[in-house]
């Protein structure tokens, strides 16, 4: 009933808008997004023979060029991210591996903004999407726009999870949460409780234990691999989180599929201890943490890298939740939703990595097109 209630109050949001005579701008697809995924479905929008403005209009909420990258730590560089894959008919300069990711990525996608001449509108805060007559109306802080198609690319980064576990509000030392982490300086000294075992948890547990006493919790015990992540490894991966999605369930994280790789660093830290895990504590004291055989743990701060969830809210008018908890997608790479052919997810589930997100792009714009003509070319009733 909650979710009814707050898809219904978007749709009123949005019609209430039309009502009070808004002129919306007129367009064939919007992308809502301009991270690897929307910059790729761009790009495939634009070979396709669209042009921005009357053929499409990319919304960006951020307020420059770069995706997520633009906000990750200063420590992080080229070396130790994840891989940075090329954008579709514009190469990536790998050759700098010790440059921050935070500069670098945001500087080749502004760089490919404008090569393909995307016109990328921002900051762009998207509010709702609702059908509009045979379409669509997307509803921003910077005006609305009458549309065919949707391709939302609006990833994770927005909608960071916190679990909750009880006693949290007691806590009187620091919690924060992956998105708000920029350094270790400001832990040094102090003992930090770090709890998720992603790759961004572990690249920060190790970073911190440098300067800081760490304490790591994880729900389960992750898994470590020898020798490089392999084309097989991640086609499994993928396949396994495109499974949960065409059933209409939350995807998963494909890192939980893949596994952690080893790296010298890793290594490092095993050698000193930092890898040593607890499961899981039963709940947060106002000192620290205590787990169900009522040892306890106190701790300064609770560094929560607990991960994201798809920023999907402003898609809620269109009633798109299946009973599984997700959202329902077919088509050739599942970017497609299955209620609503003319709407597709990229950045989203099987395609939620630079390399999947180019692919997606091109799949989810050709399906996306071919939904919008064969309805263009049906004779009105």
């Amino acid at each position: 009933m909650a979710r009814w209630g707050r898809a219904q109050r978007a749709k009123s949001l949005v019609c209430s808008n039309v009502l009070m005579g808004a002129t919306p701008e007129h367009t064939k697809v919007v992308v809502i997004g301009a991270g690897q995924a929307g910059l790729s479905a761009g790009y495939f929008l634009r070979k396709k023979g669209l042009e921005p403005g009357s053929g499409f209009v990319i919304l960006d909420h951020a307020p420059r060029p770069g995706g997520a990258w633009q906000h990750r730590w200063p420590s992080l560089t080229l070396r130790t991210a994840n891989a940075v894959h090329d954008l579709p008919g514009f190469p990536f300069d790998h050759s700098q591996q010790e440059r921050q990711a935070a500069t670098a990525v945001p500087a080749y996608y502004a760089a490919y903004e404008r090569r393909f001449e995307l016109d990328v509108r921002r900051p762009a805060h998207v509010r709702a999407v609702a059908r509009e007559g045979s379409g669509f109306l997307v509803r921003a802080d910077v005006g609305e726009f009458a549309c065919a198609g949707v391709v939302n690319a609006t990833g994770t980064w927005e909608k960071p999870f916190w679990p909750r576990y009880p006693g949290a509000d007691l806590f009187h030392g620091r919690q924060l949460h992956a998105h708000d982490y920029r350094a270790p300086d400001e832990f040094a000294g102090q003992h930090v409780l770090v709890v998720g075992a992603g790759v961004s948890g572990v690249n920060i547990l190790v970073e911190v234990s440098r300067l800081a006493r760490t304490t790591w919790a994880t729900r389960r015990a992750p898994v470590f691999r020898d020798g490089p992540f392999t084309p097989e490894l991640g086609r499994a991966a993928v396949a396994l989180v495109e499974d949960r999605v065409r059933r209409g369930l939350v995807p998963g994280s494909v890192v939980g599929f893949t596994g952690l790789v080893w790296t010298p660093q890793l290594r490092e830290a095993e050698a000193r201890g930092v890898l040593e895990r607890l499961p899981m504590f039963q709940r947060l004291t106002p000192s620290g943490a205590q787990w169900e055989d009522c040892t306890r743990v106190d701790v300064d701060v609770i560094l929560w890298c607990t991960g994201f969830r798809a920023n999907l809210g402003h898609l809620a008018p269109l009633g798109l939740r299946s009973p599984g908890g997700g959202i329902a997608l077919t088509g050739r790479l599942a970017t497609q939703v299955a209620a609503e052919p003319r709407v597709h997810l990229i950045g989203y589930g099987p395609s939620a990595s630079t390399i999947g997100a180019n692919r997606a792009g091109r799949a989810a714009v050709a399906e996306l097109l071919e939904t919008i003509n064969a309805a263009d070319a049906r004779p009105s009733s």
